[in-house]
């Protein structure tokens, strides 16, 4: 039996990921409370008599935080005064159920709590967004209501804080690097999990009883973020320090607080911080109630030009919006890939001029592909991760539309190889023809010239 490094005394029932000390349940307690407690305290994340929200979603994190906050500011007299804050995001079979977790947190903790929801704030429910468009984006969607709508709660409440459940393995990038932020909202956001393993996480609801939903989102499972979290992992498998290495590094390379950076205005239909004429959720919920719920997820749309006979192979192309705004403009160009963000839903026109190359006539391949490719029937709409199968056939299809492409490519350069040889083809023929009229015409011209010697008369005059 492995005894506990600390007390030396209790049994170990865990390894730190941080560290590597073998810890038993009371020494894990107070070593995982004394470093979030640190983590507030060197940061200054609180003030005395702050109202402060806690983003609650019935999860693991969300639940510690809530039950670390609630025993922190009692045990260390931070003077603060607490409100569990949750949305709902209308995810039948999974919010509703969640919610329920954070209400048996509510009468546990005796901590207030306030739920907003997106059909209230937004008109629209999750499911109702996932019916328009579908699970390839709904990630998107729900990110960005999400955040708004904490902005709007601890608006609402009268918050001097709000602290979130981000914790040092979720890849954040940029803003990951400050323990609290404010560039999301008016309200600063703190992050006392700043440099909190999952593991320790997960240990300390378990060994504390905790009572805490673990269902995944049923919308969740392809999203890209999967990916991103499967390789910290194997990162942490190969060195458990990695994380925190990730996070120091991030925190050497964060923009220093004398460098200028761009000024964030506000939407001019909601007032949220905007980098923009609009916020990201305005545009969202503009694409949706027009019935183009694509528009606001911002996907690119791609317009690919290639000249494949004629001239110089070079031909202008201009790119106009609905409002007949210049997208884009080239002159004399051979080929070029044009990728624009529309903003708005109307007609978008490509024009093609010949003006410098009036007497050669040109023939020029256009495809034009907007948004994303459609997925594979049944790998678009799955409640659980794809298997081993369906991924391999996600993979063949996406190999297989990089063929095609490859495919396109080498039947334009045939196509202008089969143009080339065919007007090579034809000068030397009107050549040919040139140059045998113009041999009869000497060779006519000769015989006439060379008969005129023989068949000259002359006149004898006799005296």
């Amino acid at each position: 039996m492995r005894l506990c490094s600390k007390c030396d005394s209790s049994r170990a029932v865990l390894k730190r990921p941080k560290t590597g000390d073998a810890l038993c349940k009371e020494c894990f307690y107070v070593a995982f409370e004394t470093e979030v407690h640190e983590t507030i305290v060197r940061a200054h994340l609180f003030q005395p008599g702050d109202y402060v929200a806690i983003a609650a979603s019935g999860g693991k994190d969300s639940t510690v935080l809530a039950y670390v906050m609630k025993l922190l500011n009692e045990r260390h007299k931070y003077g603060l005064r607490l409100v569990l804050l949750s949305i709902d995001e209308g995810i039948t079979g999974y919010r509703d159920d969640s919610l329920k977790t954070v209400e048996q947190n509510r009468e546990e903790y005796g901590i207030p709590l306030e739920v907003l929801s997106y059909k209230d704030l937004y008109g629209w429910s999750m499911d109702e967004i996932v019916a328009q468009i579908g699970r390839r984006n709904n990630c998107t969607f729900c990110g960005v209501f999400r955040r708004q709508a904490l902005d709007r709660g601890a608006a609402k409440l009268g918050v001097n804080k709000m602290v979130t459940v981000l914790r040092g393995d979720i890849a954040r990038l940029q803003r990951c690097t400050a323990i609290t932020t404010g560039s999301e909202g008016a309200i600063p956001r703190s992050k006392p999990f700043k440099y909190t393993y999952e593991k320790e996480i997960v240990m300390y609801a378990h060994f504390k009883k905790l009572n805490y939903f673990s269902t995944e989102c049923i919308y969740s499972p392809n999203a890209y973020r999967g990916h991103a979290r499967a390789y910290l992992k194997d990162l942490e498998a190969i060195r458990p320090t990695s994380i925190l290495d990730i996070i120091h590094s991030g925190e050497c390379m964060a923009v220093k607080e004398g460098v200028r950076l761009p000024q964030k205005g506000t939407c001019s239909l909601c007032g949220y911080i905007s980098s923009q004429q609009f916020c990201k959720a305005c545009m969202l919920l503009k694409g949706l109630n027009q019935g183009v719920p694509r528009l606001g997820v911002g996907k690119s749309s791609k317009d690919k030009a290639k000249v494949v006979t004629g001239g110089h192979y070079d031909v202008d192309m201009t790119l106009k919006g609905p409002n007949d705004e210049t997208l884009y403009q080239g002159v004399k160009k051979q080929f070029d890939t044009v990728k624009i963000m529309p903003k708005t839903t109307g007609t978008y026109t490509a024009c093609f001029s010949n003006e410098f190359s009036t007497f050669s006539h040109k023939m020029v391949y256009m495809n034009f592909q907007v948004g994303e490719e459609k997925p594979l029937p049944g790998l678009g709409e799955h409640y659980t991760a794809m298997t081993k199968m369906e991924s391999s056939s996600d993979n063949m299809h996406s190999n297989l539309n990089t063929i095609v492409d490859y495919q396109t490519h080498h039947r334009l350069r045939e196509a202008q190889g089969r143009k080339r040889a065919e007007d090579l083809n034809a000068r030397v023929l009107y050549w040919s023809i040139g140059e045998t009229v113009a041999m009869l015409v000497i060779f006519i011209g000769q015989v006439f010239v060379l008969k005129g010697f023989f068949t000259e008369r002359k006149t004898i005059v006799s005296t």
